[in-house]
């Protein structure tokens, strides 16, 4: 995994390496839902996060480019009485960070389809709570790849807005599914 994560590095490194002058970066801020699950059992919850990117016209309808997010969500399950009388056992999704690729293909003056593909990293955290409220915690970062794919609409000249769908595969059986609203600019 952490081979991929050089590859991509390394063509962001490129992409960033483009003279100031050029357009293509965007900043974005996005949310909607997230539904994260292990061995089939599973937590819906809100997702929130900003992403950046850098898009690079190849031809006169494609765009090559990468994506960087940063997320938080809502998704906490608890249940109590799992061990002795009334225990608590919850489990919380924190943040994900991802470093995608991203392909576009322009359908319009002000749209664009694309599909993405990288690297993902989830936090996930499990706590434990004794009827004595003696609590322990431990957290574990999960790697993983990221699919998805939306589209990005023009509002205007230098803001857009998007939906897009995201898959997250991570180590452990853990599988995570997206769908995002987002509104961004482009510098």
């Amino acid at each position: 995994m952490k081979k991929y994560v050089f590859i991509m590095l390394a063509g962001s490194a490129v992409l960033v390496a483009t003279p100031a002058a050029a357009e293509g970066f965007r900043a974005e801020v996005h949310g909607g839902w997230d539904h994260a699950s292990a061995d089939g059992d599973g937590e819906s919850g809100i997702t929130y996060g900003i992403g950046l990117g850098y898009d690079l016209p190849v031809g006169e309808k494609m765009t090559v480019g990468l994506d960087l997010s940063a997320d938080l969500n809502t998704m906490e399950e608890c249940e109590t009485s799992v061990v002795v009388a009334n225990d608590r056992a919850c489990l919380d999704a924190g943040r994900d960070l991802a470093a995608a690729v991203r392909l576009g293909y322009k359908v319009s003056d002000k749209g664009t389809l694309y599909a993405l593909a990288g690297y993902t990293n989830a936090r996930f955290r499990f706590a434990y709570t004794t009827p004595a409220g003696v609590t322990t915690s431990d957290g574990e970062n999960l790697d993983g790849f990221r699919l998805g794919a939306g589209y990005q609409h023009a509002i205007g000249e230098k803001v857009y807005g998007k939906v897009e769908y995201r898959y997250s595969n991570y180590e452990n059986d853990v599988t995570r599914h997206q769908v995002l609203l987002g509104v961004g600019v482009n510098f």
